[in-house]
């Protein structure tokens, strides 16, 4: 098996086709993990929830990460992590046009909804279930993939690089020796 970096457009493309993700938070030294729905587009991830743990923590630290994957085997696979900041998006005038868009990227996605509403469904303590819309601005985005062998282009570059420093260079680098 091989590991890959993924370049950032592949890490946007594996985005772009997730529909769940895991949002990772923290509090007091305390992490805190669970899966959401999510759209991406461009620099901004949008979500929605009714307010709860994840949303009380985030508005404490806006520092969050989104990790979504892929596992079509053992040896084929990948993962991505965004890191972020989370922005609410109130039900304010100065934030109409982001709220839309939120609300029209979130649902091309199927029961989008329905996690947070169930789970309001579910909680023992009594709490809003105001729509809440939030999006992650992302600062940083890296991935990781794995292939059961070496792509075809993995090769090319292989072949290119072994053309470039010519035979000594790669004699060289093959045995181990250090110039």
């Amino acid at each position: 098996m091989f590991i890959h970096e993924m370049t950032e457009a592949e890490c946007l493309d594996a985005l772009g086709r997730a529909r769940v993700g895991r949002l990772g938070c923290a509090h007091d030294n305390q992490p805190y993990v669970i899966p959401i729905y999510f759209a991406i587009e461009k620099d901004h991830i949008y979500a929605f929830a009714t307010l709860g743990q994840k949303i009380e923590w985030m508005r404490i630290n806006p520092k969050v990460c989104l990790e979504v994957d892929e596992c079509i085997g053992d040896e084929r696979w990948q993962s991505v992590v965004v890191y972020g900041r989370y922005e609410e998006l109130p039900d304010l005038p100065q934030y109409k046009a982001t709220r839309i868009k939120a609300h029209e990227l979130l649902q091309k996605h199927a029961m989008w909804w329905e996690p947070a509403c169930i789970a309001e469904e579910h909680r023992d303590r009594p709490h809003s279930c105001t729509p809440i819309f939030y999006r992650i601005n992302v600062t940083s985005i890296s991935g990781h993939r794995a292939t059961p062998e070496r792509t075809e282009q993995q090769l090319q570059t292989i072949v290119e690089r072994k053309t470039k420093e010519g035979w000594w260079a790669s004699l060289v680098r093959r045995i181990g020796v250090q110039a």
